[in-house]
């Protein structure tokens, strides 16, 4: 029986309070997917990055143009991850500056064909299309292969205890979360294959190197 590769999925989160709802949403999205992944027999790794650790990071490599160690691992895990969950506060209509700043230092064609989710929270509904007019476009920028529905959460959306209170955004996550693992699902292992794991046997290499001209 063929096993199903495991999966690395990272969460992106740019939340600047702490706890706050951009990470919420982030949490919400990120387990959403590890049980769709784990209903279809992949085993996944989750990795979560909170961007307002890497601000002064996100800051000096702008003016510099040479990522921290720790920013740089940042950096690798997303570019290695098999699907990304992208979160950001909606601040003036748009993604708010540390989340533009740390998708400016990846790579233009890092993201390249990655299954992405987007999702978006704000203080109120009104602030919802920005997850279509402004979120998706930087995505579509970076050739990502971003999930049709994206996911925006207003405060009024979120009960007790950090449960969801509105019904409409447990099936906002619960799609969207859906369309990301079988995007992931889908996509060949991106890991490098392993040239000396199946080596060239040493008496076949004889033979063709003593073969007449």
């Amino acid at each position: 029986m063929n096993a199903t590769p495991a999966r690395s999925l990272v969460v992106v989160t740019a939340g600047l309070s702490q706890p706050s709802a951009t990470r919420l949403l982030a949490d919400r999205l990120s387990a959403a997917v590890d049980r769709h992944l784990r209903d279809a027999g992949a085993e996944p790794t989750v990795e979560m990055i909170e961007l307002r650790d890497h601000a002064q990071d996100l800051t000096n490599n702008l003016l510099t143009g040479f990522p921290s160690p720790k920013l740089q691992s940042a950096l690798d895990a997303v570019l290695s991850a098999d699907g990304l969950i992208a979160v950001t506060p909606i601040f003036s209509a748009s993604y708010s500056g540390l989340f533009k700043m740390f998708f400016d230092v990846i790579d233009r064609d890092g993201l390249a064909g990655k299954p992405t989710l987007i999702g978006a929270t704000g203080g109120s509904t009104r602030h919802s299309l920005a997850v279509e007019h402004a979120i998706r476009p930087l995505f579509a920028y970076l050739n990502a292969a971003v999930a049709a529905t994206g996911v925006y959460a207003a405060a009024e959306d979120w009960g007790g205890g950090g449960l969801t209170a509105d019904g409409s955004l447990v099936e906002r996550i619960d799609r969207a979360s859906a369309e990301l693992a079988a995007a992931m699902l889908a996509r060949p292992n991106a890991a490098p294959a392993d040239s000396f794991e199946s080596p060239v046997p040493f008496e076949q290499l004889l033979r063709s190197n003593s073969a007449p001209d």
